[in-house]
């Protein structure tokens, strides 16, 4: 769900040629060529000295006179690659859910759908606007900061964390509930556990996750980057095999969809809204175009691509499943069919390829705020330990709540809604104030709106749907 991570070692010096591109944790450092630039079609090579104690946080303090880049077709994304990068993102955990969520909303819920995705394009759209009123600005929080300050980077900051910490609670979730499905004829008993009755699938998960572990406690991250493109992957995959399934699959049953049920509505907003989650890496899909100007462009393509995609699955699947459909369309699907085999390995494979890249924005941060007289490898150690603390915690509470329609529900009406929609709003508000029409400024303050009654409605009806459902959990 993240840009791929190139990581620069202490005292490095490097020789980077005109096509070579620095990526760094949702940041993309261009430097502007200089005046003696060698014509075009030329290769001009720089020498870069890097030096710092801290790996991650080193290119944050490259300065353009240290890291020169000549700019040109060649070194940043062409408009195809951006599209590609900017749908990669979007399609994740969110499209397992849309099934359901049309199924229990009604097939006008699928209004609510397109409209959030044209909302979520515009307001990456303004995203794009807000970067390009300040060059200085790479990342989601420098555009808080360039609005509001210290206190605006701050709440995007809290915003990001707490949308990563969630996501992921959601994503062993769905490791656990796929496992389950993978594993469904396989019994194992552990005789030595106090738990006495630890199911196969918790134990699997714990298992997984353990094997994750490890990930965490790595400085260097390029080691693990290919992750990121393994969960694209992974993503894609899921959704060629449900829609394979749904259309090759052979189920004959067609069910109605009802027209609409409304006191659905705040809940399932969430789990649409989730599906669009991905504004916090759109900045560095801007900083790494070579033509920045077409990034309204991109954001329309991505955004009818992914909701057009969004839209049928969801469809297709409330069609075939009816009121039966589950919450992951994967634990629906026939299961001796091969593509359902494929999906639901597509599915317990993704989680392992999100903890060590989702959880670095939150090490970068903890390691600047670490002193600096401390040494490299007792950093290393802090770092995996609290790594593994948060990754046992994300264990521990997707274990004991697991119930992933909820609490993907809660996050998207709790936190991606301000990050998708309030947020860019009124970043984009406060930094344009006084040069933007009024039409604009009534589209943007009804969008922060909107966004607010739904989150706010979706957040009330999302906790009380989960409270319900511990309720009867520990009751039975």
């Amino acid at each position: 769900m993240r840009a791929n991570i190139l990581n620069f070692n202490k005292q490095h010096t490097c020789h980077i040629n005109s096509d070579y591109l620095v990526s760094h944790q949702n940041q993309v450092f261009v430097a502007e060529t200089t005046d003696n630039a060698p014509s075009s079609g030329e290769m001009k090579e720089v020498k870069c000295r890097v030096e710092s104690s801290k790996d991650l946080e080193s290119l944050e303090n490259v300065n353009e006179k240290d890291l020169i880049v000549k700019r040109d077709a060649k070194t940043n994304s062409s408009f195809l690659h951006s599209v590609i990068n900017m749908i990669g993102m979007l399609i994740g955990l969110g499209q397992l859910s849309t099934p359901y969520a049309l199924q229990n909303g009604g097939w006008t819920s699928s209004f609510l759908l397109v409209s959030l995705g044209v909302a979520c394009a515009y307001t990456s759209h303004i995203l794009g606007k807000c970067l390009q009123k300040n060059p200085k600005s790479k990342d989601y929080k420098d555009i808080g900061h360039h609005a509001f300050g210290t206190k605006g980077r701050i709440l995007a900051e809290s915003f990001i964390y707490m949308e990563i910490f969630m996501a992921l609670v959601s994503y062993t979730i769905s490791l656990h509930d796929n496992l389950a499905a993978v594993f469904s004829t396989i019994g194992m008993h552990m005789g030595w556990s106090p738990a006495a009755h630890l199911s196969t699938s918790q134990m699997l998960t714990a298992v997984a996750v353990a094997v994750a572990l490890p990930s965490l406690w790595l400085r260097d991250l390029s080691s693990i980057s290919f992750l990121s493109i393994a969960g694209i992957v992974m993503s894609l995959l899921i959704f060629v095999t449900v829609a394979w399934t749904a259309v090759f699959g052979g189920v004959k049953v067609e069910y109605g969809i009802p027209a609409l049920r409304v006191r659905n509505i705040p809940a399932i907003s969430g789990l649409y809204i989730f599906s669009y989650a991905g504004h916090i890496v759109f900045p560095n899909i801007y900083t790494a175009m070579n033509d920045p100007s077409k990034f309204t462009k991109v954001s329309i393509a991505s955004f009818s691509v992914v909701t057009t995609l969004y839209t049928s699955l969801a469809f297709m699947g409330a069609k075939l499943y009816g009121p039966q459909v589950n919450s992951q369309i994967t634990l629906s699907m026939p299961p001796n069919h091969a593509s359902t085999k494929i999906a639901l390995w597509a599915t317990v494979l993704t989680p392992l390829t999100k903890y060590a890249l989702e959880f670095a924005p939150f090490a970068i941060e903890m390691e600047r705020n670490l002193p600096d007289s401390m040494k490299p490898r007792t950093k290393m150690f802090v770092r995996g330990i609290i790594g593994s603390i948060m990754l046992l915690i994300i264990l521990l509470l997707a274990l004991s709540v697991p119930y992933f329609e909820h609490v993907l529900s809660l996050t998207g009406s709790m936190v991606s809604v301000g990050i998708c929609v309030i947020f860019p709003c009124v970043f984009y508000m406060k930094i344009y104030w006084g040069e933007i029409t009024k039409p604009v400024m009534i589209l943007n303050g009804g969008l922060v709106a909107v966004g607010v009654i739904l989150g706010a409605f979706g957040a009330v009806s999302s906790s009380k749907s989960l409270f319900q459902s511990l309720q009867r959990g520990h009751s039975a």
